[in-house]
């Protein structure tokens, strides 16, 4: 994060919020499966293969979904190197708005299977080289940063390369607690919300991206 510009710090963790808002109405329509978060959904096909074979279908389908949004989020960063970020979030919004006119049809697998492959192409926002640089729709790697940037500070040791993940993390939350709380009052309409916010963050890409031409 340290190595980004405010403009980009600002859109990861406006990212992360869109992660959290997502994956906690998934996690509510899907009774319990993630949209965004494919470790946990790993361990739910795990348990899911010894006790309830019948639903394993289900993370399953959710991890290819994602998968394969990632894929694709490569393969568009990978052609367009100029606005890329844009055109990827783009995609992303476009997705998601598909996704909301699933969930208020009442559709609620391709609901979940457009949100998971989205989420699965936001990831590619921050990357180098192929490389994510930063996970905007996981948060273990930026706990164990924070983490390590607080076991620094205690010892009196510079924590400038652990800045921003505890506020990453903070959006997350933040995020899947508004998602609670929009399904709660709109279980059909809450989606709509994401796409939304997916637009926002474009043309916050938009803007960051201009400033560099």
């Amino acid at each position: 994060m340290h190595r980004y510009d405010p403009g980009r710090q600002k859109l990861a963790l406006g990212l992360a919020f869109l992660a959290g808002q997502t994956d906690a109405i998934g996690f509510i329509v899907a009774g319990g499966y993630f949209t965004s978060f494919m470790s946990g959904n790993t361990t739910r096909l795990g348990v899911d293969l010894i006790e309830n074979p019948a639903v394993a279908y289900l993370p399953v389908v959710l991890i290819a979904s994602f998968l394969g949004g990632v894929v694709a989020g490569s393969l568009v960063i990978g052609k367009w190197q100029r606005r890329r970020k844009t055109v990827l979030l783009t995609i992303v919004a476009s997705v998601l708005g598909a996704a909301a006119i699933a969930a208020a049809c009442g559709l609620q697998l391709v609901f979940l299977t457009l949100a998971a492959a989205a989420m699965g192409a936001a990831n590619n926002s921050f990357s180098r080289d192929g490389e994510v640089t930063v996970g905007v729709t996981y948060m273990t790697g930026a706990l164990v940063r924070f983490g390590q940037g607080i076991a620094a500070r205690l010892s009196g040791r510079s924590t400038g390369t652990m800045r921003g993940y505890g506020a990453l993390w903070a959006a997350l939350a933040a995020g899947a607690a508004s998602g609670a709380g929009l399904h709660s009052l709109s279980p059909t309409g809450a989606p709509a919300a994401c796409f939304v916010i997916a637009v926002l963050l474009c043309l916050g890409a938009y803007r960051v991206e201009r400033n560099d031409s």
